[in-house]
């Protein structure tokens, strides 16, 4: 049995599937919820046989890493119960040589804004945290989460995380200044991604298939579409080419979308999801 302990703050959707990661790997004792809507954290800790606290200091006081898993418009109320506790742990850490490390989810929440929040009115306390941004997938452990951890968190204990989520997917690594680009990329690109799926399956039905089977293709087709291209390593033009036939089809297909700035919504769709991070924080 694993003896790192995780406690949450927040139980929901996203909060619940990292948690659900996290139990295949610590075991759900293991783990440890809070939740301003009590019943909700109840039922999440219920599912994977895991404790409820009574309150965000508790949570603060139990979890080697600390999971903030709350809306960006409620991080800074959360951070402010919780930095007493935080800081005194910091300093205890300081002879037992093991701090917590708090991990967010945040939308455009920086780093250094988290670690001024818990230091306010107190001098620097070096507050070990990793930025994360998961998406939706991850509830059934196809998810795609980026990472970035400030300078006070040990190797060991980033790889420690990194395996932990493994399970609800992909964990990649890389600089805190991309992490607003991921969130408009992956993080929100789910929706997007649901969006066309719905409009492929419209326009089968459109073209006479039962609505069931139109939904079945279409779903189908995107998935083993994104395969291709993490499977063959090939350029999604190269795979697109592949598929259009002189005066065929697809090519008919095609210039219809191109028509309609299909790219060129999507791309803009992207970059008001990127904007809108940058404004959160």
């Amino acid at each position: 049995m694993s003896s790192i302990t995780i406690a949450c703050i927040g139980s929901g959707n996203m909060g619940g599937a990292l948690m659900k990661a996290s139990a295949a790997s610590i075991g759900g004792g293991n783990i440890g919820f809070t939740d301003a809507d009590r019943p909700k954290a109840k039922a999440a800790a219920k599912e994977l046989g895991a404790a409820v606290y009574a309150s965000n200091t508790e949570a603060a006081e139990k979890g080697d890493y600390i999971f903030l898993a709350v809306k960006p418009q409620v991080l800074g109320a959360v951070l402010k119960e919780i930095a007493p506790a935080i800081q005194r742990r910091i300093t205890a850490a300081k002879s037992s040589g093991k701090a917590p490390v708090l991990v967010s989810m945040a939308a455009g929440w920086s780093i250094a804004k988290i670690q001024a929040i818990l230091n306010e009115g107190n001098a620097p306390f070096g507050v070990p945290v990793i930025r994360i941004m998961p998406n939706t997938p991850a509830l059934i452990s196809r998810g795609m989460i980026a990472t970035a951890a400030s300078a006070e968190v040990p190797a060991n204990r980033i790889t420690e995380l990194e395996k932990i989520l493994a399970a609800a997917g992909e964990v990649d690594r890389l600089e805190e200044r991309y992490l607003d680009a991921v969130t408009g990329l992956s993080g929100s690109g789910p929706a997007f991604v649901y969006l066309f799926i719905e409009a492929l399956a419209d326009g089968g039905v459109r073209a006479g298939l039962p609505r069931d089977k139109a939904l079945r293709y279409a779903a189908q087709t995107v998935l083993g579409s994104a395969a291709m291209v993490k499977e063959t390593g090939k350029h999604p033009g190269e795979l697109k080419d592949m598929v259009t036939s002189p005066g065929g089809t697809t090519i008919a297909g095609v210039a219809a979308l191109e028509k309609g700035a299909f790219r060129g919504t999507v791309m803009a769709a992207v970059e008001a999801a990127w904007r809108r991070s940058t404004e959160l924080g």
